[in-house]
């Protein structure tokens, strides 16, 4: 393929999905990463279009959201992987909260298999991924369906949650800094995850690489309130998503990583471990950005574990 032709491609997959990672347009243009980054920098350079963090997204510095066909195919083993280390934070009997999004709907599908548990969600694949589970009781907000990712929003959606008390809340989002925490695009989406936060004891944030350093228009959760942010390895050239992820963890956030494309080299997969969630987050001993390797427990997915706490 020319560089013409390459270029062009590339342009079309970020206008249509708003923002595409690195991996993806090089999958899809069927070179390599190198060659990609090239061409997204000649595109910048004749301002149709952001470099962000390992990808490429829309001009103008907020992106925009993109609808749930597209999300469903971007940086699919990514969420995969993201979706294996956070099913094994769940224990069985409780209850949590799961938000709308193409990567805790990966997560739903493992929480098919964990008994007793209790899943409150306004996603309705969410809820679909769990229809069939055994044991897995299914609590649906109320709200208006918003098509562009089936989930149930506006006031009918928040005044369901309230009272509600859960262990724990697994979020998405369209971006995660640092400095202003995790936010999507969406004021009405926005709104109802603010909700869902405050119904839990522990927010857990699912982010794949290229949503770090991204920021968008409607802050959903402070970085103070993020207990731990599961995340996939950056590419080893992406700098910025590493400072993302220090600063991050500077502030009291812990996180976990997994491997890249959720294995090492070769196919097969190194042990896990599976940090358990802690009670406060401010004050939690550890030390720097560390890499921990154990066992994980029977059932859960396995995969390469960063465990990333503060000093």
């Amino acid at each position: 393929m020319f560089a013409a032709e390459r270029r062009q491609l590339i342009l079309e997959m970020v206008r249509a999905n708003g923002a595409v990672s690195l991996r993806e347009l090089a999958r899809v243009v069927q070179t390599s990463e190198v060659t990609v980054r090239r061409d997204v920098r000649a595109l910048e350079a004749e301002g149709l279009l952001d470099r962000r963090h390992g990808g490429a997204v829309l001009p103008g510095g907020f992106t925009r959201e993109s609808g749930f066909p597209q999300k469903s195919h971007l940086a699919t083993a990514e969420k995969t992987a993201i979706a294996d280390l956070a099913a094994g934070l769940v224990e069985e009997g409780e209850a949590i909260v799961v938000g709308a999004g193409t990567t805790t709907q990966e997560l739903a599908r493992r929480l098919a298999r964990v008994p007793g548990l209790t899943v409150v969600t306004n996603s309705l694949l969410v809820a679909q991924a769990l229809a069939h589970a055994n044991r897995v009781e299914v609590v649906m907000t109320g709200g208006t369906l918003r098509g562009s990712n089936y989930a149930l929003v506006g006031s009918g959606a928040e005044q369901s949650l309230q009272g509600l008390r859960v262990s724990k809340a697994f979020l998405s989002g369209s971006g995660l800094t640092a400095e202003r925490g995790l936010s999507t695009s969406n004021m009405l989406s926005a709104s109802v995850d603010r909700a869902l936060v405050q119904a839990a004891a522990e927010v857990v944030v699912l982010a794949d690489h290229t949503k770090l350093g991204t920021d968008t228009m409607f802050q959903t959760v402070p970085t103070d309130l993020i207990t731990r942010l599961v995340t996939d390895e950056p590419p080893a050239h992406d700098d910025r998503a590493a400072t993302e992820l220090q600063a991050l963890a500077d502030q009291g956030v812990q996180i976990a990583v997994s491997g890249a494309n959720g294995a090492p080299p070769g196919g097969e997969q190194a042990p896990a471990r599976r940090a358990s969630l802690p009670g406060p987050r401010r004050g939690v001993p550890g030390g720097g950005l560390r890499g921990v390797l154990g066992d994980q427990p029977a059932g859960a997915e396995r995969g390469r574990v960063a465990d990333l706490r503060r000093r």
